[in-house]
C-alpha cells in the first residue's frame, strides 16, 4: 500500500520514495503526493526524480485499490524497482485546481444556505470549473448576487478544515451530501470531509486551499440551461 499523502496534506509538493512495481507504463511508489482524480478534480502531473540526473514525467495518476499509480509519458526506461527516487508535482497546476475546487465549494456553500439547491453536477479545470444546480429558472440578477456572495465569502477568509469521521458519525450530519445522487461507495468505514467554517460542510476527496483568502476571486463567466430544473454556473478564478 502506497501512502498518499495528498489526502491529508495537500501542501506537500514533493517526497522520497521507492519503487514498488512497475507496468511498462506506470510506477507504483511507497509514498506519493499525487492526488489520482475524482469528484470531478483532474489527477495531478510532475515528475519521478532520480538523483536529479533522470527525470520521468508523469502525465496522470490512478487509484487502484489502496495504491496510487504514476502514468508516465512514453519512455522506453523504467526505473528498476526498489530505486529510491523524488516524487515531485507540478506545483502551480496542483495549486490553480486547489483553488478552483475550493471556489467550487464556495459556489456550492453558498446556493445551498441561499437556496436549497441540490448538486446535480460539476467539473474543474485549472482556474476554470462549472456547477449544475436544481434550480427551475436562472437570470442574469440572480447569478449577479451569486457571484457577489461568493466573492463576500472568499474575503471573509474562512479556515477550511480536512477531516476524518467514521461512516456513522458522518451520515448523522445533516446534508453532508450536496450531490442530487450519492457518490460515496457503499460499505465505506470512514468519510474524508471538507469544512469551510461557517459556511459548508460536505463529503469530499480533493485537494484544498487552506483559507478562502487563498482562492482569488471568482468570475462568472456564463450560466445555462441544461434541463427543466437543472440549471449550469460557470465560474474563472482569477
Amino acid at each position: 500500500m502506497s501512502d498518499a499523502i495528498s489526502y491529508r496534506d495537500a501542501y506537500a509538493r514533493s517526497v522520497a520514495a521507492r519503487v514498488m512495481e512497475t507496468d511498462g507504463a506506470s510506477v507504483l511508489t511507497d509514498a506519493t503526493v499525487f492526488y489520482p482524480g475524482g469528484g470531478g478534480q483532474p489527477p495531478d502531473t510532475g515528475w519521478l526524480r532520480l538523483n536529479g540526473d533522470q527525470a520521468w514525467r508523469v502525465a496522470s495518476a490512478r487509484k487502484a485499490g489502496a495504491n496510487i499509480w504514476h502514468e508516465l509519458e512514453a519512455t522506453d526506461v523504467m526505473p528498476d524497482i526498489g530505486t529510491a527516487l523524488m516524487v515531485e508535482l507540478d506545483w502551480d497546476r496542483r495549486h490553480a485546481l486547489m483553488r478552483t475546487h475550493s471556489a467550487l465549494h464556495v459556489l456550492c456553500g453558498v446556493i445551498w444556505r441561499d437556496h436549497q439547491a441540490s448538486v446535480t453536477g460539476g467539473n474543474m479545470e485549472p482556474l476554470s470549473g462549472r456547477m449544475d444546480f436544481e434550480f427551475e429558472t436562472m437570470h442574469a440578477d440572480l447569478v449577479a448576487d451569486i457571484e457577489r456572495r461568493v466573492n463576500e465569502e472568499i474575503a471573509a477568509d474562512r479556515e477550511i478544515r480536512v477531516a476524518v469521521l467514521p461512516r456513522d458519525e458522518a451520515f448523522a450530519i445533516p446534508d453532508l451530501i450536496r450531490t442530487k445522487i450519492n457518490l460515496l461507495p457503499p460499505g465505506i468505514e470512514e468519510v474524508r470531509t471538507i469544512e469551510i467554517v461557517g459556511l459548508d460542510l460536505q463529503a469530499d476527496g480533493g485537494t484544498h486551499v487552506a483559507h478562502t483568502s487563498e482562492i482569488g476571486r471568482v468570475r462568472v463567466t456564463g450560466y445555462e440551461s441544461k434541463g427543466r430544473i437543472n440549471k449550469r454556473i460557470r465560474i474563472a478564478v482569477e
